[in-house]
C-alpha cells in the first residue's frame, strides 16, 4: 500500500512539474501617444524573467502557462501591469507620468527621453557638464511603392498577328487613384493601371446561355481620341450563382496587426470591413482568424458563420503594434485553410494589410515564391489593401496575381461595402479560373494594334495552350472588359514603324493575306478552366470589319472608353493622341446610363477634379 501511495505521489509531482514547465510565447508592441517606445522593461510579475522592447518598440517573451501578469516599466511613464489570460499578442500604450512630462534626466546614455506630441526636452548629465536641447518630432516619410509599368505599344499585324493576355478582375487601382485625387493630388503614373480602372465598373452584359461559365461579347467603333483608328471592346461575363446556391466557404481572415496598421484608415477600417463580410456568412460557412505582427498566431479557431457574435468579438479585440512578419502570417493562414479544407467548397485566405512586410520573407520575389508554392491544393487568396504613406501596392498585386485571387483597395467604408457586400459572390467565389485570351489579327484589315492596359498580364503566345500556365480568375457575376486600339490598313500613322527590306531572304507572305477578300478583322479565342479542373476548354468568336458610329454605340462602350481616355491622361501616355479631360468627361456623361449605385456619377466628379488639378500643375510649371 505504501508503494502504491509513493508511486501515486510521484506521478502527481511529475504532472505538477510538467504543468509548471509548460510555456508559451507572448509578443506585442509598446508605444506612447505618438510612437513606439524602445527600451521598455517587460517582466513576468513575481519572477526574474524579463526582456525589453527593441528599436521598433516590439518585444517577445516566453513565460509559464501559470504566469498571470506582465509588468511594463519605463522612466517617465506610469508602470502598467497587464493580465495575460489566454492572449498571444499584448500591445500596450504607456501613459506619460505628469511629474516628468516635460523633461526626463538621462544619466550617461542609459535611458530614452520622454517625448511630447510636438517636441522633446532632454537633459544629459555627463561627468562634469549638463547639456540641454529641444528637437522637433520627425515626420514619417512616404514610402509607398508601385510596380513600374511600360505601356503596351502598337504591334504591326503582318509581323506579330497574335496578342495573348490573362484576364484581370482586380479593381484596386481605381479606388487608389480616387484616394489621391480626393486628397488634392494627381496619382503617380505607375499607380494607374487602366484595365483595373475600367473593370472597377459593372457593365450590362448577358451571362452565358448554356452551362459555360463565361460568355463573350464584342463591339467595334472608332477610337474617340483618334477617329481614324478603331476601338474594339471585348466583354466577358461570368455566370451568376445565387447566394443561397453558393458552395460552403472555408475562410481564413489573415489580418495585419503590426504597428503600421494603427491609423484610423487601416486596422479600424479593416475591422469594420470584416464585420460586413461576417454578416454575409451562413451557418455552413466557417471562419478562422490569423493575425501577424512580430509573430503570427491564431486568434479564432474555425467557427461557423451563424456564430456572428463570437467572430465579431474576436475582430473587435484586435489591436495594432509590432513589426510585420507577413511571410509567417501567410504560411500559418494557408496551414489553417488546408487543415479545414472543404473539398467541394470555397477555400480562401483573405489578407487585409498595407503590405508593409519587414520581417522574414518580405521582398516581392520572396512573396511570389511563397504564394506560388502555397496556392497548390485548392486554396485561393484575396487581398484587401488599406492605408497610405507606406502602402505597398506592388506587393499586394503580386500576392493576388500569384494566389489565384483578386485585389481590392479599401479607402473607405463605402468601398468595403462594394467589395464585400454588393460584389460578395464575385469577390469570393470563383466560377472560372486561368482565363486567357488570344487574338489573331488579319493583316489584310489591320495595320497595327495595341492592347490598352494589362501590361502586367501579358503572356507569350505559347502560354495560351499551356494548361500549366497560371492566369486570372473570374468570380460569380464578374465582368471583364478589354479594349484594343486598331489602326486599319491604309491609314497613315506614326505607330506602325518600318524596317529596311531584308537582304538575305525574302519575307514570307503574311498568313492573313489569304483572307484579303474576307470581312474578318480578327478572331478571338479564349480558354478557361472549371474551378476544380486542371484542363481548359476553348471558345472562339470572330469580329468582322463593320464598325458602328461612336454616337450609336452602347452606353457601356462610351463609358469604358471614357475611363480608358482618363487613365491615359493620368499616365500622360505617349499614346493619348487627341485625348483631353473635357472629352473624357463629356463621353462619360453620355455613358452614365442607369447609375443606381452612383459609381459613374462619382467617376465624372473625379475626372472633373483631376482636370482642375492638371491645370493647376500647368500654371505652377509656367511660373
Amino acid at each position: 500500500m505504501k508503494h502504491i501511495l509513493f508511486i501515486a505521489l510521484m506521478f502527481a509531482g511529475l504532472s505538477g512539474y510538467s504543468q509548471a514547465n509548460k510555456t508559451r510565447t507572448i509578443s506585442g508592441t509598446v508605444k506612447d501617444d505618438t510612437s513606439a517606445l524602445p527600451g521598455v522593461s517587460v517582466t513576468v510579475e513575481g519572477t526574474r524573467i524579463r526582456t525589453q522592447t527593441n528599436a521598433q518598440g516590439h518585444y517577445t517573451i516566453n513565460l509559464a502557462d501559470t504566469a498571470k501578469s506582465l509588468v511594463f516599466s519605463f522612466v517617465g511613464y506610469k508602470q502598467q501591469i497587464i493580465r495575460v489570460r489566454k492572449q498571444i499578442i499584448i500591445n500596450v500604450r504607456m501613459e506619460a507620468d505628469s511629474r516628468t512630462l516635460n523633461e526626463v534626466v538621462i544619466v550617461a546614455s542609459g535611458v530614452r527621453q520622454v517625448r511630447s506630441v510636438a517636441s522633446a526636452s532632454v537633459s544629459v548629465i555627463g561627468a562634469s557638464k549638463t547639456y540641454s536641447t529641444n528637437y522637433a518630432m520627425p515626420q514619417p516619410a512616404n514610402t509607398e511603392s508601385y510596380k513600374g509599368i511600360t505601356e503596351n505599344g502598337f504591334h504591326v499585324a503582318s509581323n506579330d498577328p497574335l496578342s495573348t493576355f490573362s484576364v484581370d478582375v482586380d479593381a484596386a487601382s481605381y479606388s487608389n487613384v480616387r484616394r489621391f485625387i480626393n486628397s488634392g493630388q494627381l496619382p503617380p503614373a505607375d499607380a494607374v493601371r487602366i484595365e483595373e480602372m475600367i473593370n472597377y465598373f459593372n457593365y450590362n452584359l448577358p451571362g452565358p446561355a448554356n452551362n459555360d461559365p463565361v460568355a463573350i461579347h464584342t463591339e467595334l467603333t472608332s477610337a474617340p481620341w483618334n477617329t481614324k483608328h478603331r476601338l474594339l471592346r471585348i466583354g466577358l461575363k461570368a455566370r451568376t450563382i445565387p447566394t443561397e446556391n453558393l458552395p460552403a466557404s472555408n475562410l481564413v481572415f489573415l489580418i495585419d496587426v503590426s504597428g503600421s496598421m494603427s491609423a484610423e484608415n487601416k486596422l479600424p477600417l479593416v475591422k469594420s470591413s470584416m464585420k460586413m463580410l461576417v454578416n454575409q456568412l451562413r451557418a455552413k460557412d466557417k471562419v478562422s482568424i490569423v493575425v501577424y505582427a512580430g509573430a503570427a498566431g491564431i486568434v479564432l479557431q474555425p467557427t461557423t458563420g451563424d456564430k456572428k457574435t463570437t467572430i465579431n468579438n474576436a475582430i473587435d479585440n484586435l489591436e495594432a503594434g509590432g513589426s510585420t512578419a507577413g511571410g509567417e502570417g501567410i504560411k500559418l493562414a494557408y496551414k489553417v485553410a488546408h487543415e479545414n479544407l472543404m473539398k467541394e467548397g470555397n477555400n480562401r485566405v483573405i489578407l487585409a494589410t498595407d503590405g508593409d512586410f519587414n520581417v522574414g520573407a518580405s521582398s516581392d520575389d520572396d512573396m511570389e515564391k511563397l504564394i506560388t508554392k502555397q496556392r497548390e491544393g485548392g486554396v485561393f487568396l484575396s487581398v484587401l489593401g488599406y492605408g497610405m504613406g507606406n502602402y505597398k501596392d506592388s506587393k499586394m498585386e503580386t500576392l493576388a496575381d500569384k494566389g489565384n485571387g483578386n485585389y481590392a483597395y479599401i479607402d473607405n467604408i463605402t468601398e468595403a461595402r462594394k467589395t464585400l457586400v454588393s460584389e460578395f459572390g464575385g469577390t469570393l467565389f470563383t466560377v472560372a479560373k486561368d482565363v486567357k485570351l488570344q487574338l489573331e489579327f488579319n493583316p489584310a484589315k489591320v495595320q497595327a494594334y495595341r492592347l490598352i492596359g494589362y501590361e502586367n498580364r501579358m503572356l507569350n503566345k505559347e502560354d495560351f495552350n499551356n494548361d500549366k500556365k497560371d492566369a486570372g480568375d473570374m468570380g460569380s457575376g464578374h465582368t471583364v472588359t478589354a479594349l484594343y486600339e486598331i489602326v486599319p490598313v491604309g491609314v497613315k500613322d506614326d505607330y506602325s514603324g518600318s524596317v529596311d527590306p531584308l537582304k538575305y531572304q525574302k519575307p514570307a507572305a503574311p498568313k492573313g493575306m489569304i483572307n484579303i477578300g474576307s470581312g474578318e478583322m480578327l478572331t478571338i479565342k479564349f480558354r478557361y478552366k472549371q474551378p476544380n479542373s486542371g484542363k481548359s476548354a476553348l471558345s472562339q468568336a470572330v469580329v468582322n470589319d463593320v464598325p458602328v458610329e461612336f454616337a450609336k454605340t452602347s452606353i457601356d462602350m462610351k463609358f469604358a472608353s471614357a475611363v480608358a481616355e482618363f487613365g491615359m491622361l493620368l499616365r500622360d501616355s505617349p499614346y493619348k493622341q487627341q485625348a483631353s479631360y473635357a472629352h473624357a468627361i463629356k463621353t462619360a456623361r453620355a455613358g452614365k446610363g442607369n447609375d443606381d449605385e452612383g459609381y459613374r456619377a462619382e467617376f465624372i466628379k473625379l475626372a472633373e477634379s483631376a482636370r482642375l488639378l492638371a491645370k493647376e500643375e500647368q500654371v505652377a510649371d509656367a511660373k
